[in-house]
C-alpha cells in the first residue's frame, strides 16, 4: 500500500488556486455531498462546529473516494489533540488563533515525528499508516503534512512576517470574522479598515513565499482575494447555504418573495 499523497499541499506549492467550502454540519453524509460538488478542498471545522474525533473520522472516510481534499481545523492548537487528528488520517491542518512565530514553531513540532518534532509514535493504532500497512510510513509522513496557521488578531497581523517565515508552515490563513472584531469592527469584515488590513496581510504572506488563504461567502470579496493571489479561498459554508435555501423556499410560498442573502464572512 502506497503512502497517501497530499495533493492539496502539492497544489499550494505550484501556486494553483484552490476553491473550498467550510463544513459545519458535522455529518459524513453531508460531507460526501460537498465532496461530490466539485470543490478542491473542504474544511472540517472542529472549532465552531459540533465535531469531535469520531465525527471528523466519519467525514474523512466519507470524502476519501473523491478528489476534494479535507482540511481540518481543531478547536485549539494543542499537541495531544493534533496527534490524534494526524493518527486518524488528517494530512492538512488549519490551526486557529496563532499570534506569533513561537506558537507557529510549536505547531510545526506537533506535526512532525522525532527528532524533528514531538508527534507521538503509535502507527500500529493509526488509520494514517493503515495500521502499519504502509511501508516506511514513519519516514514518509512528515513530507505529506500541510500546516496552515490562522491569523485572527491585531497581534497576529503585527507578527505576520515572522509567522510566515517559520519553516514548516505551508500557508497562512486570515480569519476575517475574528480579525474584524479584533480591529474594532465586530460583525463588519467588509469595513474599509479591515479590508485594508487583510489585503496588506495577503501581500506580506505572499512576499514571504507562502500560500495565503481566506474565507468569504461574499462572492465579490472572494474574487478580489483570488485576484490578490490568495492560493486557497473558501467561498461558502454548508450551514449558511442550507439555511439560506430553506429560508428562501419558505419565503417564496409564504411571503411571495425571496429574501436577500445576508452579507457575511459565513
Amino acid at each position: 500500500m502506497d503512502m497517501p499523497t497530499n495533493s492539496f499541499k502539492q497544489a499550494l506549492t505550484r501556486d494553483e488556486a484552490q476553491i473550498g467550502l467550510w463544513l459545519g454540519l458535522a455529518n459524513g453524509y453531508c460531507a460526501e455531498l460537498a465532496a461530490n460538488a466539485g470543490f478542491d478542498w473542504l474544511l472540517i471545522d472542529g472549532e465552531h462546529a459540533p465535531n469531535d474525533l469520531r465525527t471528523i473520522l466519519e467525514q474523512l472516510q466519507a470524502v476519501a473516494p473523491y478528489a476534494a481534499q479535507p482540511v481540518v481545523r481543531p478547536p485549539v492548537g494543542e499537541t495531544a489533540l493534533i496527534k490524534q487528528y494526524l493518527d486518524i488520517g488528517v494530512q492538512t491542518l488549519l490551526i486557529p488563533m496563532v499570534d506569533n512565530a513561537e506558537q507557529a514553531r510549536a505547531m510545526v513540532r506537533a506535526t512532525r515525528y522525532p527528532p524533528e518534532g514531538v508527534r507521538g509514535v503509535g502507527s500500529a493504532l493509526a488509520r494514517a499508516s493503515r495500521w502499519n500497512s504502509i511501508p516506511g510510513y514513519l519516514d514518509k509522513a512528515d513530507a505529506e503534512i500541510c500546516l496552515l496557521v490562522q491569523i485572527e488578531t491585531q497581534e497576529g497581523l503585527n507578527n505576520i512576517d515572522e509567522i510566515a517565515a517559520v519553516e514548516g508552515v505551508d500557508g497562512v490563513f486570515i480569519g476575517p470574522a475574528d480579525l474584524s472584531a479584533s480591529l474594532g469592527h465586530r460583525g463588519n469584515p467588509g469595513h474599509d479598515a479591515v479590508q485594508a488590513a487583510i489585503e496588506n496581510g495577503i501581500q506580506r504572506i505572499r512576499q514571504a513565499g507562502k500560500a495565503a488563504g481566506i474565507l468569504s461567502a461574499n462572492q465579490t470579496l472572494a474574487r478580489r482575494y483570488l485576484e490578490l493571489d490568495c492560493t486557497f479561498v473558501a467561498v461558502g459554508v454548508d450551514t449558511s447555504l442550507l439555511m439560506g435555501s430553506l429560508k428562501a423556499l419558505a419565503a417564496t410560498f409564504k411571503d411571495g418573495e425571496t429574501p436577500a442573502a445576508p452579507s457575511s464572512v459565513y
